[in-house]
């Protein structure tokens, strides 16, 4: 049974380093499918989760058409969410479970979500500094993941990350006005990035497992379900935010941050990973707030899930 068993592990691992695409209903390994329920199903919930920090300037956006432009980035993140678990059902299917499941698991703290969606935003620079360079770490994390060995991921992915790219302009667009504003919105703006710089480091992980005690990173990547390490990622926001940052104006608040022209990567003051670890299990500054917000709202929807499940099977 054993040579049997390894015999089915050769012919997946084959598939997936043939660069084929794992669909739904192939069979796979149970760590496989345990690793993707776990990736994908805290990428969902960071999408549902991730809305709530920007659902809070909706009725305070400061005119009718940022107004309008942050209401449609808060649907679309919400049907992210929606898409990727999903994915994750189909998933889960198999062992008997579903998205209640999933939000049993949110609301017990077994399910994580990014460590960005923990934190406050209390002005209108927080919004912009959200969409500009939060969502543009969502995009380098995303991309990467296009080409993951699960298809049904990667065709939820491509639209996603077609998406994001829009909401990455919509906070540009609000980081610019800020930027080129008067010297009080300059401030506002230099506050919000003071505030999130160490949250956006953190959003991509730590570099290796000693840091935080666990990394699911190898397996991942053995899977071939993402292709470059956090600290590859970590790099590549770099490269591609910091010019931009400073071409504003601005000061990154890590004295320590430079480019080594020898080893051809960014050197920055290593963010506190015990701190990473506090706020990813339930306890940043917003953690509660916002858990309580989803479940308040899961209960009130109750309804729709009992309706939906009394429907006639012919229909």
């Amino acid at each position: 049974m054993e040579a049997v068993y390894q015999q089915k592990i050769d012919h997946f691992m084959d598939r997936i380093n043939n660069g084929e695409k794992i669909e739904a209903d192939d069979w796979m390994p149970d760590d496989y499918r345990e690793a993707l329920i776990r990736l994908i199903s805290m990428h969902g919930i960071s999408e549902i989760m991730g809305a709530l920090p920007e659902k809070e300037w909706v009725p305070k956006a400061p005119t009718l058409h940022r107004k309008l432009a942050i209401m449609a980035k808060v649907q679309d993140e919400m049907g992210h969410g929606q898409l990727l678990l999903r994915v994750a059902e189909d998933l889960m299917a198999p062992l008997g479970k579903n998205r209640d499941d999933i939000m049993k698991d949110l609301f017990s703290g077994r399910l994580k979500f990014h460590n960005v969606f923990h934190m406050e935003a209390p002005t209108w620079g927080d919004a912009g500094i959200i969409a500009w360079l939060v969502d543009g770490a969502a995009i380098i994390s995303q991309t990467m993941m296009l080409g993951t060995s699960y298809g049904p991921y990667g065709r939820a992915l491509k639209r996603i990350c077609a998406e994001e790219v829009f909401h990455a302009q919509h906070g540009e667009s609000i980081i610019m006005a800020l930027a080129e504003g008067t010297e009080e919105q300059r401030e506002l703006l230099q506050d919000a990035l003071n505030r999130w710089w160490t949250s956006l480091l953190m959003f991509f992980g730590p570099k290796s497992k000693n840091e935080t005690g666990h990394s699911n990173q190898d397996k991942n990547m053995q899977y071939k379900l993402r292709t470059k390490t956090n600290e590859q990622l970590r790099q590549e926001f770099l490269t591609k935010y910091v010019p931009r940052v400073w071409s504003l104006g601005l000061t990154i608040p890590d004295p320590t941050l430079r480019f080594d022209e020898e080893k051809s990567e960014w050197e920055y003051a290593d963010p506190d990973w015990s701190e990473f670890k506090k706020i990813v299990t339930g306890n940043g500054p917003k953690s509660k707030e916002r858990l309580a917000l989803r479940v308040r709202s899961y209960e009130m929807n109750s309804w729709v899930r009992e309706a939906l499940g009394k429907r006639p099977q012919h229909i």
